[in-house]
């Protein structure tokens, strides 16, 4: 049996994931969102145990949580715990920017192309395209490295962080945001990974901000609605 875009997900037992991944990179599935057993083997055309496998897989990458009534949810991760994510990220990425060899021109290439799509997605306006493009660069960047290893962790930790941020990404935050991955290509193109390193971390922090504004935002709706609640 084939899902709608005729995969086979018998073949493919990652598949499931795979999309589930894609669709919360780009924000066509929110945090706290059900996915049924019943409804998702009916899309993939698999049985509720290959989806049952599939979604503890995803458990064990911190990507969907499970509740005993309620079922399957995709993780719904507090500002604290995105931070503590950045943080990860922070030390996998800024790292393997640190320790690589000088990269060829074919990986410069493989950059600047998932860059030029991303510019697309952003000019199109299409939002969940520029969210997963803008959260996977981080991946590609490792895979382009060579480093399967950390392309898999960024891969999760990555999109705990769009999760939560992708939310809140304003039109500017997109652009500012390609542009930093620019930058950092420059750098690399130019040999100078200590420079990479740099752009990397301030990217980053940059990212830390938006959850910052996150959180004051609600502090401040919370407040706003007690007090335009209450009776005077």
């Amino acid at each position: 049996m084939r899902d709608p875009d005729g995969n086979d997900a018998h073949k493919n037992p990652h598949l499931i994931e795979d999309r589930i991944i894609h669709a919360a990179l780009s924000g066509r599935i929110a945090p706290g969102e059900r996915l049924g057993e019943k409804e998702l083997a009916e899309i993939f055309g698999v049985s509720r145990t290959l989806v049952r496998e599939a979604m503890m897989r995803l458990q064990a990458r911190g990507i969907v949580e499970v509740s005993a009534r309620r079922g399957w949810f995709v993780v719904e991760p507090s500002v604290e715990e995105a931070r503590h994510t950045i943080d990860a990220r922070r030390a996998l990425e800024v790292g393997m920017l640190v320790t690589i060899s000088q990269p060829d021109t074919g990986m410069i290439r493989a950059l600047r192309e998932h860059v030029r799509a991303e510019q697309k997605a952003i000019a199109g306006g299409d939002r969940g395209e520029r969210s997963y493009l803008l959260g996977h660069f981080h991946v590609c960047l490792a895979e382009t490295l060579g480093n399967p290893v950390l392309a898999s962790l960024l891969q999760d930790l990555t999109t705990r962080t769009v999760l939560i941020a992708a939310l809140y990404q304003s039109s500017h935050d997109a652009h500012e945001s390609c542009g930093e991955h620019g930058g950092i290509i420059d750098a690399l193109e130019k040999g100078d990974t200590t420079e990479a390193a740099r752009l990397m971390d301030v990217h980053l922090r940059h990212v830390e901000k938006a959850l910052n504004y996150r959180s004051a935002s609600n502090r401040l709706d919370h407040l706003k609605a007690a007090l335009q609640g209450s009776s005077g």
